[in-house]
């Protein structure tokens, strides 16, 4: 919640309402509010699936948290004007291509020409708002798991009949962690579990 990335949603707006108050909601509102509820929604998720696996070293209050890490940060990396500042960013890079394209990947071009916040969000999170020390916020398996809505790369076709195909949720620079990283989500050993921070490979 003190980070930068963090604190600058309170200047990103999904549409800009021409209001006749002085209030204007923000990303930086929706995220908080959307997170208790997740907190809420995690908890009640956990009661029912520690009913039905009751050997697993967790609380309900541990999904909660998770649920709640991840609802804070799903509108993070996303441009303000929501979907029209996507369209604004994919627009101005397929006008410019041969200046500033020329030379990259079919991936990394991709990752431009359709700019997705929810890719710039997970890279975000992983890599760029702490350079310095490899992994970003350094988050658990479990939480990047539960953030990462479409787990796609960008150069892939979109498919519109299924949600999660519609979108990309990685971009071509978004650090690799490790093989099978989601796999590793699942509660399997009790420190995983318990919801510890698993940082990146250096």
């Amino acid at each position: 919640m003190y980070s930068s990335a963090f604190r600058r949603l309170q200047d990103k707006t999904q549409v800009f309402p021409l209001s006749d108050s002085d209030y204007v909601r923000t990303r930086l509102t929706h995220s908080i509010e959307v997170s208790s509820v997740g907190r809420s929604l995690g908890m009640l998720c956990g009661e029912f699936i520690l009913q039905r696996e009751p050997g697993l070293a967790m609380a309900p209050q541990d999904f909660g948290s998770i649920v709640a890490a991840a609802c804070l940060a799903h509108d993070i990396g996303n441009p303000p004007f929501g979907h029209s500042g996507e369209a604004a960013i994919q627009s101005w890079f397929a006008e410019h291509q041969l200046d500033y394209l020329d030379g990259l990947s079919e991936q990394e071009r991709q990752d431009f020409l359709r700019f997705e916040g929810n890719a710039q969000g997970f890279r975000l999170v992983t890599r760029l708002q702490n350079a310095v020390d490899h992994g970003g916020f350094q988050l658990t398996y479990a939480v990047l798991a539960s953030f990462a809505k479409y787990p796609r790369a960008s150069h892939l076709p979109p498919a519109r009949d299924r949600i999660s195909e519609k979108k990309f949720g990685f971009s071509r620079r978004t650090p690799r962690i490790s093989p099978g990283w989601p796999n590793r989500s699942a509660w399997c050993p009790k420190a995983r579990a318990r919801g510890r921070a698993i940082h990146w490979p250096s």
